[in-house]
């Protein structure tokens, strides 16, 4: 993601300071179709800096395409959360064993 320039900050800064009455959408069109929206598109959470020992094969696999290693990594363990967790959920507030899958 770019770095901001100079102006842009100023013109965000002079939005955030006016009450949401007091701008003017007129030259913004309402959005009434949707079909083409993507849920989660700018969802970012937050961040925690951890340690992992992961075997080096791994590490060298992760960054052989260059920059971006550690966001390669954290997407592949989200979607193995995610097939791994979907329909597994009971809502009780069980954990998942690793190994088995089935509530503690």
């Amino acid at each position: 993601m770019k770095k901001l320039t100079k102006e842009q900050k100023r013109d965000i800064r002079a939005v955030a300071a006016k009450r949401d009455e007091d701008i003017d959408f007129s030259d913004a069109p309402a959005v009434v179709d949707w079909s083409g929206a993507e849920i989660g598109k700018f969802y970012r959470p937050t961040k925690k800096p951890v340690t992992m020992r992961i075997d080096s094969d791994v590490i060298a696999w992760l960054k052989a395409d260059g920059r971006g290693y550690q966001t390669k990594a954290n997407w592949l363990l989200r979607q193995a959360m995610t097939h791994l967790t979907k329909g597994k959920r009971t809502g009780s507030g069980k954990r998942l064993s690793r190994r088995t899958g089935k509530g503690k």
